[in-house]
């Protein structure tokens, strides 16, 4: 693991890759697992992956948890205060991977700002919320609720 990586739950808590590297995490079935750190078991289970911001969400004995990974590159960005730059204005909104649209979160003529939820996509028995990358108006939606959609496929038109 990148001993440089930073992680960061619910935004209250960082740690760094070396001392998470003392924790085991032992794959229980579909998006479950074993945590077992300091002598103790914990049983985890994967809610919701965003691969874009390297960010989960996590259940631990009930409550969940948000985890964001933050490398190198990341940190230098954060540590220079480029992340409130320009305005990125957003294209359309296509399909990260194959999946079935579970739900749509905005309606066309929607302003959007960037990581405003659009839909939520469910791939592989996990639902992923695809975010918006920038800002823009939708301007129209090219899928509805419950359509099976392929890599790449438009999902939002966006102005």
């Amino acid at each position: 693991m990148n001993n440089n990586l930073k992680i960061l739950v619910n935004d209250q808590w960082e740690w760094d890759a070396a001392s998470i590297g003392e924790a085991d995490l032992i794959p229980d079935g579909d998006n479950r697992f074993h945590l077992i750190r300091g002598g103790k078991t914990y049983h985890a289970e994967l809610l919701a992956a965003d691969l874009d911001n390297r960010s989960y969400t996590i259940r631990i004995g009930g409550e969940n948890f948000t985890v964001r990974l933050e490398n190198e590159l990341d940190q230098l960005i954060n540590q220079m205060g480029l992340k409130a730059g320009k305005a990125h204005v957003m294209k359309d909104v296509r399909a990260p991977m194959p999946g079935l649209v579970l739900q749509l979160l905005v309606n066309p003529g929607d302003k959007v700002a960037k990581d405003d939820p659009l839909l939520i996509l469910e791939a592989m028995k996990m639902e992923n919320v695809l975010k918006a990358t920038g800002e823009g108006t939708v301007k129209s939606l090219r899928v509805k609720k419950g359509a099976v959609v392929e890599k790449g496929a438009v999902l939002l038109e966006m102005e």
